[in-house]
């Protein structure tokens, strides 16, 4: 079912067309006769009259039972089999022949409106299925059916926030789980009444052989990367004689993390990037204890610890800023914390024994702005949020300078990934710089993903023809959003996969020019599906890529840069950052040499001149 839920790309952020509820659900009918079984009765098909309670007869029993008195022959079986499939039946089977004839004509919608759903079951009496609504923590999935009846329809929801279900093989049973806990329920269409349907599962336990399982994930591990790498010939590698030197050693494993340790040795003869060995039943201590800091850079003074910096995170990023800028709460650079929750803290180890398992939770703070002792309610961030927020003052700080040293001329957008929250990230800071004259793109650091040709079709627009109006900004020009100057890409050693992909077609298909050194190199892609029978994985390479001119591109050499400008390590500490320079200086230049101008409107139109009709 394809109806766009966007009317059209006009708008902010040039909604690209988008298709939601794809889905739906059709009968087909085996044989040219067959009538749906949602039709609804009519004067041709009226509804049979009401069923009576009446005993039925000896012949009515054993016409049901099968039991007709006649004997049987293979005279009468042979008639009776020609007749059968002269009318379009298996004389092997109660079920209809399938008639392929028009077979794919035969297609009746059920009466159940489109939308996201997703494994449908059959029973004798019902349909089911799983409808999708949402993303992310808001996305839920709901279990619903549909009675198979010629009255009018009614899809009722049987489950809702479900993770799973299954009919059971005689259509009588529903197992559905929901949270950790699997329920089972009469199959019916109707709302199922979870309250007392939870499977104990408490006092099941089965028992495993460490060992025998290590064995057969091992060589479980090497067979899936035999028949999932992308080469046939294993890059050269003869790869039963990998499984004859390694397996032995798997005696010798003692824990779970040593068999991924193994694989990974033996992976690794592959001589292939995005070759991961990670997951499975690994065993964790209960006594985790979090660490949380204050997101920002203190330093240790007499009695205390001075704040240096706050980091900064977006201005529309509300959630993730430090806890020192949340409103309300009056903490500055230069001021010294003496105390955490009445607790002298003189050093950041001391700070550090303070804060433990404090992620999220009030602490007071004591500290002095010179003379002055003030207090303040603040919620700490677990170590995830404060690397996230650490790197975002890193990349504000370079959005900041490219605005104060291009004078507002040159855009900024950096790409930690390639992935749905990089998504956000381009639609966040692209399009309010898609009309400056020069841009960057900095993907250094760059983890991987796969959105490389979305982010590149937009780089590839160019504007054809302009708009002039009488009010608003003028000219404005079609091919939404597409960015008329010159482009530079930042890349490092760290720019992998994804992002290599990008950084290799942006110089490919003209759009930019590439600074930075070499990247990581690896770009044979993969599907991570090749899973153990513990949840672990060893990925496989799947995916070679090779260009036009058929040679294999970037694995296990990476992209070079057309400008190669190296951060070396104590400059870059001191705040240097030369291949950002590179990229503001190259920009400039070739502003100077082709500047961007807007197209003039031409003369308006005299219709009064006959030359101009």
């Amino acid at each position: 079912n394809f109806v766009s839920s966007v009317d059209s790309p006009w708008g902010t952020y040039a909604p690209q067309p988008h298709f939601e509820h794809r889905a739906a659900i059709y009968a087909l009918a085996l044989q040219p006769d067959a009538i749906s079984p949602f039709q609804p009765y009519d004067e041709l098909r009226p509804k049979p009259a009401e069923e009576t309670d009446a005993e039925p007869s000896k012949a009515d029993k054993k016409i049901k039972a099968g039991k007709t008195g006649k004997k049987d022959s293979k005279k009468d079986g042979k008639k009776d089999s020609k007749k059968d499939r002269k009318n379009g039946k298996d004389p092997d089977s109660d079920l209809p022949a399938i008639l392929v004839d028009g077979l794919a004509s035969r297609i009746w919608p059920v009466p159940v409106a489109p939308g996201n759903h997703a494994a449908l079951s059959v029973s004798e009496g019902a349909l089911y299925w799983t409808t999708s609504e949402g993303s992310g923590e808001a996305a839920g999935t709901t279990l619903n059916s549909l009675a198979i009846s010629n009255d009018p329809p009614e899809v009722k929801v049987v489950a809702a926030a479900i993770d799973s279900y299954q009919l059971s093989r005689d259509g009588s049973r529903l197992l559905i789980v929901k949270g950790s806990a699997p329920n089972i329920v009469d199959a019916a269409p109707a709302e199922a009444d979870l309250s007392k349907a939870a499977v104990d599962l408490s006092g099941w336990s089965f028992a495993v052989d460490p060992r025998e399982e290590w064995r057969q994930m091992f060589v479980e591990a090497w067979r899936l990367e035999r028949d999932y790498f992308y080469a046939t010939n294993m890059h050269g590698v003869d790869w039963r004689a990998v499984l004859a030197r390694y397996q032995p050693l798997v005696a010798r494993v003692r824990s779970r993390a040593e068999l991924s340790d193994l694989i990974g040795q033996m992976v690794s003869q592959l001589s292939a990037l995005h070759t991961f060995v990670y997951g499975g039943d690994m065993r964790t201590g209960p006594d985790w204890i979090g660490q949380a800091t204050l997101g920002a850079a203190l330093s240790p003074v007499p009695g205390g610890l001075r704040i240096d910096r706050i980091y900064q995170s977006d201005p529309d990023l509300l959630e993730r800023r430090s806890p020192l800028q949340v409103p309300g709460v009056d903490v500055q650079a230069g001021d010294v914390i003496h105390t955490v929750d009445h607790r002298e803290v003189t050093t950041e180890n001391a700070l550090a024994s303070a804060l433990r398992s404090r992620a999220g939770h009030p602490v007071l703070l004591g500290y002095t702005r010179g003379s002055t002792e003030l207090k303040a309610l603040v919620r700490p961030l677990d170590g995830a949020a404060d690397q996230d927020l650490r790197y975002l003052d890193w990349e504000i700080e370079r959005r900041n300078r490219v605005e104060r040293e291009g004078g507002g001329k040159i855009g900024y957008v950096h790409l930690r990934a390639m992935g749905a929250a990089d998504i956000n990230e381009w639609t966040r800071s692209y399009f309010p710089v898609f009309n400056r004259e020069g841009l960057i793109i900095d993907v250094r650091h760059n983890r991987g993903g796969n959105i490389d040709s979305w982010i590149l079709g937009q780089l590839l627009r160019r504007p054809w023809f302009y708009w002039s109006q009488r009010i608003g900004a003028a000219p404005s020009w079609n091919m939404q959003y597409a960015f008329r100057g010159p482009v530079v890409v930042l890349c490092d050693e760290n720019t992998a996969s994804d992002g290599e992909a990008f950084t290799e077609g942006i110089r490919r298909l003209g759009i930019g020019k590439v600074i930075g050194t070499r990247t990581w190199g690896g770009e044979i892609w993969l599907s991570s599906s090749n899973f153990l029978v513990d949840g672990g994985i060893a990925t496989a390479a799947e995916y070679g890529v090779y260009g036009p001119e058929g040679a294999w591109l970037i694995e296990g050499h990476g992209v070079e840069p057309d400008e190669v400008v190296d951060n070396l390590p104590h400059a870059t500490f001191n705040g240097s950052d030369k291949q950002l320079e590179a990229a503001m200086r190259y920009l400039q230049e070739e502003l100077l040499r082709h500047p961007v101008q807007d197209v003039p409107s031409p003369a308006l139109p005299d219709k009064s001149d006959p030359s101009q009709k």
